[in-house]
């Protein structure tokens, strides 16, 4: 067991990002197209947050045109190049799945001053 850790503590990130549940974020996600890579910005309130270690995640949720749109992003992988925190949320749950049932002003969560 003691190679497996050591193999993951290698791909451990070093700087891990502090945000929370309820939090704004903005994700810089590197795409690969072919032979050319690119950042793709994701911009929305991170719902959930699971696991530890290698395998931990964070979902995050944003509004498209309209249409609920969520991505669950590694927090360890090097495809994900940083986290941005545009605002803290203010809340009381650890999960906030109730924000798929919501829609508008309704799904927004209040900032912690």
């Amino acid at each position: 067991m003691d190679k497996i850790e050591a193999l993951t503590n290698e791909q451990l990130k070093k700087e891990l990002p502090v945000f929370n549940i309820g939090d704004t974020v903005r994700v810089h996600n590197r795409i690969r197209e072919g032979n050319r890579q690119r950042i793709q910005l994701f911009e929305g309130t991170v719902i959930a947050k699971r696991g530890s270690g290698i395998s931990e995640t964070f979902t995050v949720r944003r509004i498209s045109y309209g249409c609920g749109v969520e991505k669950t992003f590694p927090l360890h992988s090097p495809n994900v190049e940083k986290v941005e925190v545009i605002r803290r949320g203010k809340i009381r749950r650890a999960k906030l799945y109730y924000l798929r049932d919501r829609v508008g002003k309704a799904s927004k969560v209040k900032e912690k001053i």
